[in-house]
């Protein structure tokens, strides 16, 4: 029933490694910028801001796009949101769970239950979604992938090359997070997080879309602590319980700088013309910076931006991580996302930008 020691023979060039099957989960509580009123945001040395919240959070809502996010319930953990929407994925490709090869789960935090503040990552968050999906083949390897938001474009890439090289036929990437669970509600950018999951399949078929080609790269030399785990804004607060903190003007100067060029790279590496991309699914982290991001990748062919090339979801999902861009897809993907459509053939660009500092990028035809 099983291959032995999971070998297969290498993927003939004439099969696609695509996306076969998708799946999401946006959990049920919504947070709307207005739930902030009355928090005591403070300045990084603990000093209360001189204006009021209202002001805060207005002169948040126009730079980030966002005006709601969703939290996952209490009872609800990272690998439960992963658990649900690799459910969906595997029952879009129409695939037996018992046939996959791998479980890649994309993640930062592991699972931080509900009012406790140590990540929980023994076993592995892709071990547990393997065993509430009652998996019974021993050769269906599950690991967990920290590559910060790029995550779920980096288990694609493995995915693939898993794939390629004949050791697996069916592979599940799931990105998830519960960024509520970490966030310091002292700290301004507390607001942009949120909670969601969402998950693909990569197989070999003759129908499925392809990936073309695919780009990563890793920034550590003097960037990898812009964003990091640090102490509360407010010093009252335990001085041993960490939150995700992040120097938000250097990641946006950082993106804005080498992103476009890794987007360029891969497009011109797959041999597509930048006039046959039909979208830009890129991580939903900040609405200006995706846009300033896209605009400079379009520079660099000396084109202005087609109207409706980015699809976006921030402005009521937040920035859920790592799931953001595999949410984004399935919404597309699935008629969700309104003005918003794929059609068979469509040339779609994935990237991300994220903690490490990590960037990545996969040209894919649909």
């Amino acid at each position: 029933m099983y291959p032995i020691f999971g070998f297969y023979k290498p993927t003939s060039a004439a099969m696609n490694i695509g996306i076969t099957g998708t799946g999401c989960y946006i959990p049920s509580v919504i947070a709307c910028n207005e739930d902030f009123g009355d928090h005591e945001f403070l300045n990084s040395d603990g000093t209360p801001f001189t204006y009021s919240n209202d002001v805060i959070i207005e002169k948040f809502k126009a730079i980030t796009g966002i005006g709601e996010r969703r939290y996952a319930k209490k009872q609800l953990n990272t690998s439960d949101l992963g658990y649900r929407a690799a459910k969906k994925a595997i029952a879009s490709a129409g695939l037996d769970a018992e046939h996959l090869d791998y479980i890649i789960f994309a993640h930062n935090f592991g699972d931080v239950s509900f009012g406790q503040d140590q990540g929980d990552t023994l076993p592995s968050l892709a071990t547990r979604v393997k065993h509430q999906l009652q998996i019974k083949n021993p050769k269906c390897v599950a690991y967990d992938l920290l590559f910060g938001c790029p995550g779920w474009i980096e288990g694609v890439i493995q995915a693939n090359a898993f794939i390629k090289s004949g050791i697996a036929k069916s592979c599940l990437v799931i990105g998830a997070e519960t960024l509520s669970r970490v966030v310091d509600k002292h700290d301004r950018d507390s607001m942009i997080y949120s909670d969601g999951a969402g998950a693909t399949i990569i197989e070999a078929s003759e129908d499925s879309g392809t990936i073309l080609s695919h780009a990563s790269a890793t920034h550590a030399n003097g960037e990898a602590y812009h964003l990091f785990f640090g102490n509360s804004y407010n010093k009252a607060n335990d001085e041993h319980r960490r939150y995700i903190k992040m120097y938000g003007r250097k990641i946006y100067e950082f993106a804005v700088t080498h992103v476009p060029k890794a987007m360029k790279d891969c497009l011109d590496q797959s041999g597509v013309a930048i006039e046959a991309v039909k979208k830009i699914f890129i991580h939903q982290a900040n609405e200006k910076m995706d846009e300033a991001i896209v605009r400079r990748f379009y520079k660099l062919y000396d084109l202005e931006v087609p109207q409706g090339i980015m699809p976006m979801n921030i402005h009521k999902m937040g920035n859920s991580s790592v799931a953001t861009i595999p949410t984004l897809y399935d919404m597309v993907r699935h008629g969700k996302l309104k003005n918003q459509a794929l059609g068979k053939g469509d040339v779609v660009i994935f990237a991300s930008v994220g903690a490490g500092m990590n960037i990545n990028a996969i040209v894919y035809r649909y």
